[in-house]
């Protein structure tokens, strides 16, 4: 009776897993600056991120941030640490955290070849976030997406 229990559980747990929903601990907003960009121009990234209410984003074992392939932009790196973006690391009670409090950018430059008209830049930010209240750890990632226009080719 034991294993027909067992098995019952295992196989509930392994039908619900596929509807499991992964939390986002961080609220992402990205913008672009200056809003009208051209061909062979340059311009940032500007992000902001808000971590939930009680949660900390350690620096270790990692923190970085991701852009997809842009046809239209192009980034000095493809993948952004905090040491990179100026983020800075607070201690709290022998903890270190990151200061996610101020917003930060990313340069890039546009593609000379770029045809005007719209696009869409995706990105990834993953993370270890911790809840010192609840005692738990978590690695985990948040994308964000932003869209903008090429209005000028020179």
């Amino acid at each position: 009776m034991r294993r027909y229990a067992f098995l019952f559980l295992l196989v509930f747990s392994l039908s619900i897993l596929p509807f499991a929903e992964e939390e986002d601990f961080l609220k992402i907003e990205a913008s672009l600056s200056p809003e009208s960009l051209s061909g062979g121009g340059k311009g940032k990234v500007i992000m902001k991120i808000k971590v939930d209410e009680g949660m900390r984003v350690n620096p270790n074992p990692s923190f970085s941030i991701e852009f997809a392939p842009c046809e239209a932009l192009v980034f000095g790196k493809k993948v952004y640490t905090p040491a990179d973006l100026g983020i800075e690391i607070s201690e709290e009670m022998g903890e270190e955290y990151l200061k996610l409090d101020e917003p930060f950018e990313i340069s890039f430059e546009v593609n000379s070849n770029v045809k005007k008209g719209e696009y869409l830049l995706e990105g990834k930010v993953s993370y270890f976030i911790c809840s010192k209240e609840e005692g738990w750890c978590l690695k985990s990632s948040s994308r964000f997406s932003v869209s903008f226009k090429i209005e000028a080719i020179f």
